[in-house]
């Protein structure tokens, strides 16, 4: 029998007999009862041997052991339930990263024979087939990802952000972080596009958390930084990764994309730090112009994680609120930015999850037939 189950079953009996005092009494025991005739009512209230007085200190201790036994498996089935794995939940990591790529639609990525490094990591970790952008332009869903707010749709947006945002969060639960993004042009550098690097894909520019702090502009470095903190271990708890426009499929091709993942991001998999208990999210910030469907449009999630079910593929709906929510809990943090707070959960993604269908999305529930699969997925490239 399982552990957790067998703890419950113990706990429960040993309840049943400390609750009832053990109902215990000789007269009531086989074999106890004189053969000679019956006992009255008032004669069964009294010790049918000598000694009765040890008798009842007998059972005095017998339910005093008894209580300690419950205590100790009671202690016990709680750390049980707190390192079960089936339990609805999203596990906690000890590194959390995002990447965030460019304006391409689901369709165009996932089988995409320009993407076979990225298709190689949603056939072995998890995909999210209908995963949906918030908005268009890009600037709404990275605010999305990290404030659980659009916030704003304009791309030339300058005012700095007040509102709740990851790094608030991070911050006060004690979690370290950093931005690594691809040419920026030095530490702390928080004014307007230098091509390749545009600062609204670098939403923690905006957070003024990070912007009346000069410990907190610090974390704000070029991503070149990220192999040298890689090699010497000194990763954040939480790293937010923003490829340049060349890099991100943005300006450059997806073939572009792929080959920086894998020049980049492969190393960090392969680390024993990642191995050991992380977790990546490579998502898209939006579909193309034309695809508006939820708001953003239909684009590539991946999961990445040792703790991942492999080859997983979701058929839920969600959208950057819950990307938010998820590298969230990931971190350990119980609280959540904007509309990431009621998100739809994503633990179905983790080893164990035993995940109800019918979270609410968008107030709606979604439709209980759809199905989840953890079946190794096989993507076909498409045909060109």
């Amino acid at each position: 029998m399982p552990i957790v189950p067998a703890l419950a079953a113990l706990r429960r009996s040993i309840l049943l007999l400390v609750g009832s005092g053990f109902g215990l009494r000789l007269d009531h025991w086989p074999g106890a009862q004189p053969a000679a005739g019956r006992i009255s009512a008032n004669a069964r209230k009294k010790p049918l041997l000598k000694g009765g007085q040890m008798l009842d200190q007998l059972l005095s201790l017998l339910r005093g052991t008894a209580c300690l036994v419950l205590a100790c498996v009671s202690l016990s089935l709680a750390q049980s339930n707190s390192d079960d794995p089936s339990s609805s939940a999203v596990p906690r990591f000890g590194h959390v990263f995002i990447v965030v790529e460019e304006n391409h639609s689901f369709s165009s990525v996932i089988g995409s024979p320009d993407m076979p490094y990225l298709n190689s990591l949603a056939n072995q970790y998890g995909l999210a087939t209908s995963y949906f952008a918030d908005t268009h332009p890009s600037i709404g869903n990275y605010f999305m990802l990290t404030t659980g707010q659009i916030v704003t749709n304009d791309d030339d947006f300058t005012d700095t952000v007040t509102d709740d945002n990851m790094v608030r969060q991070l911050l006060a639960a004690g979690v370290t972080w950093k931005s690594y993004a691809e040419d920026l042009p030095w530490v702390g550098y928080t004014d307007g596009d230098m091509y390749p690097y545009f600062k609204h894909h670098n939403p923690f520019t905006y957070f003024s958390d990070v912007l009346n702090s000069p410990d907190q502009l610090n974390n704000l470095v070029p991503f070149s930084q990220f192999s040298t903190d890689l090699a010497n271990n000194t990763l954040p708890q939480f790293s937010f990764i923003v490829p340049n426009v060349l890099d991100d499929a943005h300006d450059g091709s997806l073939a572009d994309a792929d080959s920086w993942l894998r020049t980049n991001i492969d190393p960090l998999i392969q680390s024993p730090l990642f191995q050991q208990d992380g977790l990546l999210v490579i998502v898209f910030d939006e579909s193309f112009d034309t695809d508006t469907q939820n708001g953003g449009g239909q684009v590539a999630m991946v999961v990445v994680s040792p703790k991942a079910i492999p080859g997983y593929q979701s058929t839920d709906f969600y959208q950057h609120e819950s990307t938010l929510r998820l590298l969230a809990q990931g971190c350990g943090l119980t609280h959540f930015p904007g509309a990431a707070d009621t998100a739809p959960d994503m633990f179905e993604f983790f080893k164990g999850s035993d995940a109800p269908v019918g979270a609410l999305v968008n107030g709606a529930a979604p439709d209980p037939t759809a199905s989840r699969t953890a079946a190794p997925a096989t993507l076909v490239p498409k045909q060109q």
